[in-house]
């Protein structure tokens, strides 16, 4: 069947992109454009620029908003200074996440969320409260690497070295007639922005950018090779390296078409039993995420989440595939008899891949974790992945076994060495030193 893409409302339909995405309520995404290789060298040598999380910015306001979002959160957001983003991570009531996502303060009563799923917060907004909820259609484009400033200026034609981390101010492209916006965040573990704005300016933005950054190396990043990013960066991700606990209750589904969540299971990967959804699941300390807890205000899961935090059981560590081992996967492609899972490049499965979950153990069997997120970094030449694992078991060059492969089916033990969590030893986005990077402005 011939599909016409007569409309592409967040990024520019170019003739040399090898594949798209059609989402049917967000439009037109780029699947894979730029080789990949050398679009997961984007963030160490030059930049990327990625639309995939566009959609809608969900909007909370009101005299209550600060009230329904703090009951929702582990985080403390009663010193969340007006203009600054947080990180926010949600609960179940087992201490399980179910959702998290970037949120920024504009006001004492407003407040945005990007690229994420709204359901817990909505469920905190009694019908006593002063709390509006609205979604408004637009774009957000990631952008990371040494040279995303650089290439942010030349589009806009300013300074942009005042745009703190976690930061934003208004910006405009000349020739574009919309107010945008530039945050310095990002999730790839180096220097990296956001822009956002309205959604019917996507593509002429994301092109004015593109242009702008492409005689300096810049890539178009897709969904085949976004979580690269993630894994090497030390970013745990719902939907990448691990589920959102709603999953589990299909009675928890909010009824909005932009926001729905699916409760099916189908297709759970890894050598881990695909009827054991708890090793898909991940608590806030599974993923290193703690220290974000404040227990100085009543929160969904917060008995669950302060016995953990007393007593961790489990942290993240990056694991380190053995070469030998990874080689003999692909081996066996070409040996008689049932071959092991193959894994793909640069992301061991296709996204997304969060209901992937492959045993940890010793070398004597003892189960001790969960790996997920295998990905090939080619800046390393390794192949690596997140592993929850027991506290136990995770210094740095202890040796372990991940169980590759599919339940019921034949399964890889590949030897794997506990490393650094983040991965990626460059500079991170909150301790750049924007001195060293070249301006993006005529030089007069």
């Amino acid at each position: 069947m011939k599909i016409e893409l007569k409309s592409h409302p967040v990024v520019p339909s170019y003739p040399d992109v090898r594949h798209y995405v059609i989402d049917e309520r967000k439009g037109l995404y780029v699947w894979d454009a730029d080789p990949w290789k050398e679009v997961t060298m984007s963030w160490k040598e030059s930049s990327y620029i990625h639309a995939g999380i566009s959609g809608s910015d969900m909007i909370f306001e009101g005299a209550d908003a600060q009230r329904a979002i703090s009951n929702a959160s582990i985080n403390d957001v009663f010193k969340w200074p007006i203009g600054k983003s947080k990180h926010l991570v949600h609960c179940d009531k087992d201490g399980l996440i179910v959702s998290h996502g970037l949120m920024h303060r504009d006001s004492e009563t407003r407040f945005r969320m990007f690229a994420a799923n709204p359901a817990a917060l909505l469920r905190q907004c009694k019908p006593d409260m002063d709390v509006r909820f609205s979604l408004v259609k637009n774009f957000i484009f990631q952008f990371a690497g040494p040279k995303s400033l650089t290439i942010l200026e030349m589009a806009t034609g300013e300074s942009l070295r005042d745009v703190a981390f976690l930061s934003a101010k208004p910006t405009r492209i000349p020739g574009i007639p919309a107010e945008i916006e530039i945050s310095r965040v990002g999730m790839a573990g180096t220097l990296a922005y956001e822009l956002r704005g309205p959604a019917e300016h996507g593509p002429a933005v994301y092109d004015a950018v593109y242009q702008a950054g492409k005689p300096l190396g810049m890539k178009r990043l897709g969904w085949r090779s976004y979580f690269v990013n993630h894994v090497e960066g030390g970013f745990p991700q719902m939907t990448g390296t691990f589920l959102f606990a709603f999953n589990a209750d299909p009675a928890k589904s909010i009824n909005n078409e932009n926001d729905s969540i699916s409760s099916s299971f189908a297709g759970l990967t890894g050598s881990v039993d695909p009827n054991d959804i708890r090793a898909r699941f991940r608590t806030p300390g599974e993923v290193g995420w703690s220290w974000m807890a404040k227990f100085d205000h009543d929160f969904v899961g917060r008995e669950a989440v302060e016995a953990e935090a007393k007593n961790p059981k489990r942290t993240i560590v990056t694991l380190r595939w053995n070469p030998e081992d990874v080689i003999d996967i692909y081996a066996s492609m070409f040996q008689k008899g049932e071959d092991y899972k193959t894994i793909e490049l640069p992301c061991g499965q296709q996204q997304s891949a969060g209901g992937h979950a492959d045993h940890i153990t010793t070398k004597d069997g003892k189960k001790i974790g969960i790996s997920s997120g295998t990905t090939y970094s080619y800046y390393y030449r390794e192949m690596i992945s997140h592993g929850t694992i027991d506290f136990d078991n995770a210094k740095i060059g202890n040796e372990v076994l991940v169980h590759w492969g599919d339940y019921g089916k034949r399964i890889k033990e590949v030897r794997a060495t506990v490393e650094r969590f983040p991965y990626l030893d460059l500079p991170r986005n909150e301790k750049y030193d924007l001195s060293t990077v070249p301006s993006g402005l005529p030089q007069r």
